[in-house]
């Protein structure tokens, strides 16, 4: 999550859904703000204090949080935007970061399918929060009541338009989105990876987001 005071923006974070790049290119924002110093020092503070304080927004917030400790003519005065991502595309591109960079995650499942039925099974024994993936987006997205409080929802298969829509509305120009953390590891189709059975795995584990953010396994145009 950002949290710009002088642009005055919220920026939540879901992951995998190119979220940073765009904290890349907005983070350089912070320099021109003068509220960054201070926000710094409390961002440490919390660090100190084991974040017991409340001082720092996550970086994988979810709205409400923010929703709840900001002042509320503050946090409905804010831009607040978040970027998505097909909930299909998500899992595959969730895999290949997890046994790229922590492969002790995968619980002994190498392959995709595998990987995917022991994480969305119902029955699997608790033992940690596996990846964020495995959260519904739009979880990310409402308050406490369900309802859907960001102001703009842009899409990772429209990145770069849409960020550009979202530099305009905060008035700025759009800054050059990096290529942060891009795999080089999978297949471009997300679609190649799944059965019909694991494709409905994640129609019915997701289906909030499919339904709310009008995904479908196809792309759309």
């Amino acid at each position: 999550m950002l949290l710009s005071p002088k642009y005055q923006f919220l920026f939540v974070h879901i992951a995998k859904t190119g979220g940073t790049s765009v904290r890349a290119a907005l983070e350089r924002l912070r320099w021109r703000d003068p509220w960054y110093y201070p926000m710094f020092l409390c961002s440490r503070l919390s660090h100190l204090s084991g974040h017991r304080i409340a001082s720092k927004l996550p970086r994988h917030a979810k709205v409400v949080a923010a929703k709840e400790l900001l002042p509320r003519e503050y946090f409905k005065g804010l831009f607040k935007f978040a970027f998505v991502r097909n909930p299909w595309d998500l899992q595959v591109s969730s895999f290949h970061h997890i046994r790229r960079e922590r492969p002790h995650y995968l619980g002994g499942h190498e392959t995709f399918e595998a990987f995917l039925r022991w994480k969305l099974d119902p029955d699997r024994p608790y033992q940690y929060h596996v990846d964020t993936s495995i959260t519904l987006q739009t979880d990310y997205l409402i308050d406490l009541s369900g309802e859907l409080v960001v102001d703009y929802i842009g899409r990772y298969e429209r990145l770069q338009p849409d960020f550009a829509e979202i530099c305009a509305r905060i008035g700025i120009q759009a800054p050059a989105l990096p290529h942060a953390r891009q795999a080089k590891d999978r297949q471009k189709d997300y679609r190649s990876y799944y059965t019909d059975a694991t494709a409905a795995l994640v129609a019915d584990h997701f289906a909030r987001d499919i339904a709310m953010l009008g995904y479908g396994f196809d792309p759309t145009d």
